[in-house]
C-alpha cells in the first residue's frame, strides 16, 4: 500500500497514485517558481513557508477532484497551485495577527522578520496568486474573488464575535466555513471544473470540500489545546493565549452556564484572565485537556466529517472517490 499527500492517506490504484503523486510534484515546482522574485530577499520570505512543507490538504483536493474528468487538463495544476498560494498567503497574515512565533515547525515569518515583512509578504503571494488566476479566465477569477471574500468575513467575524442574542457555537461555525471551508470548497470545485467534469460532480465535490473544511478547522481546535508543538508544528494554546473562542471553550462555557459547576465556574474564569502569563496559560491548557468540552468537539469534528462523507454519495465508485472519503477519516484521526 503506497502512501500520498497528507495523514498518510493510502492510495491503493495505482494509475490513481502515479497522478497524484505526478500533479503535487508539479504543484510543488509551480509554487516555488511563484514564489520568486528578482529581489533574493524577497525570495527567502516568500518560498520560507513553501519550503517548511506542510500538509497540501488543498491542492490534494484539486488533484482527487480533477479525477472525475480529464487530470491533464492544462488549469488542473495552475488552480493548485493558486489555492494553496492563498492559503499560504493567509497563514503569514493569521501569524501577524496570533502573534505566533512558530509555523510548521520553524520560526514564523513575523518572529524571524517582522510584521510588516509578514505582512507585505502574504501580500506579494497574493499578488502572485492572482497573476496565475487570470490565465485561467473570469469564471476562476470569480469564483476565487467570492471564496476570499467569504474568508476574510469569516476572519472579521471571528474577531467581532456573535451579535446579541445569536448562539456562540452557532457563530463560530459559521466562521469555520467562512475562514477555512470556503478555500477547500473552491479546491474540489476548481479541480472538478478545470477538469471538464459535469456540473452536478463539481456541485457535489465543492460541498464536500465545504464540510470537510469546517472538520479540518475544528480537528485544529482540538489539536491547539490537545497537542504539543511536536506533533502540530505549532505553539499549542495559541487561541487560547490570544483570548479566542474556539469550539471547545465554547463548549466549555455552554455547560458552566447551563449547570453551574464550581470547576467548570473556575476554569471559565481562569481563561477571562491573561493568559500570556506562561503559568496561568499552561493550567489552563492542562484544565482543558482533561475537561468533556474538549470530547465534545471531537465529536462535532466527527459530525462534520461524516457529513463530508455522505456528500460523496452521489458520485460514482472509483479510487478518487475513496480517497476522498479516507480523507474524512484522516481528519477525525487528526483530532484523536
Amino acid at each position: 500500500m503506497t502512501v500520498v499527500g497528507p495523514f498518510g492517506l493510502s492510495v491503493r490504484d495505482q494509475a490513481l497514485e502515479a497522478d497524484v503523486q505526478a500533479g503535487m510534484a508539479a504543484v510543488e515546482e509551480g509554487l516555488l517558481a511563484a514564489t520568486k522574485s528578482e529581489v533574493p530577499f524577497i525570495t527567502g520570505a516568500a518560498q520560507h513557508l513553501v519550503r517548511a512543507g506542510g500538509k497540501r490538504f488543498r491542492p490534494l483536493l484539486v488533484m482527487l477532484a480533477a479525477q472525475f474528468g480529464d487530470p491533464y487538463a492544462p488549469g488542473v495544476v495552475p488552480s493548485a497551485v493558486v489555492v494553496e498560494l492563498t492559503h499560504l498567503a493567509t497563514l503569514y497574515h493569521d501569524d501577524v495577527m496570533d502573534e505566533a512565533e512558530v509555523r510548521r515547525g520553524v520560526d514564523s515569518a513575523n518572529s524571524r522578520w517582522g510584521n510588516s515583512v509578514a505582512v507585505l509578504t502574504g501580500d506579494f503571494l497574493f499578488a502572485r496568486a492572482s497573476h496565475i488566476l487570470a490565465d485561467l479566465g473570469p469564471e476562476a477569477v470569480r469564483i476565487q474573488a467570492e471564496a476570499f471574500e467569504r474568508l476574510v468575513t469569516g476572519q472579521i467575524l471571528e474577531t467581532a464575535g456573535p451579535r446579541d442574542g445569536r448562539d456562540p457555537v452557532e457563530h463560530y461555525l459559521d466562521v469555520l466555513s467562512g475562514k477555512t471551508g470556503s478555500l477547500m470548497a473552491v479546491a474540489c470545485r476548481f479541480g472538478a471544473m478545470m477538469s471538464g467534469a459535469d456540473e452536478t460532480v463539481v456541485d457535489v465535490l465543492t460541498q464536500y470540500g465545504e464540510r470537510l473544511g469546517v472538520a479540518f478547522q475544528l480537528a485544529d481546535d482540538v489539536l491547539d489545546i490537545a497537542s504539543d508543538s511536536h506533533e502540530s508544528g505549532k505553539t499549542p494554546g495559541t487561541d487560547l493565549r490570544e483570548g479566542i473562542a474556539t469550539l471547545p471553550v465554547l463548549h466549555l462555557r455552554e455547560r458552566a452556564e447551563r449547570l453551574g459547576l464550581p470547576e467548570d465556574l473556575a476554569l471559565c474564569a481562569l481563561l477571562d484572565s491573561d493568559l500570556t502569563d506562561d503559568t496561568r496559560h499552561a493550567e489552563a491548557l492542562a484544565g482543558l485537556r482533561v475537561h468533556p468540552a474538549l470530547e465534545q468537539a471531537r465529536r462535532d469534528t466527527i459530525r462534520y466529517a461524516e457529513d463530508a462523507r455522505a456528500a460523496l454519495a452521489p458520485l460514482p465508485e472509483c479510487g478518487a472517490r475513496a480517497s476522498l472519503m479516507e480523507l474524512c477519516d484522516a481528519v477525525v484521526h487528526r483530532a484523536g
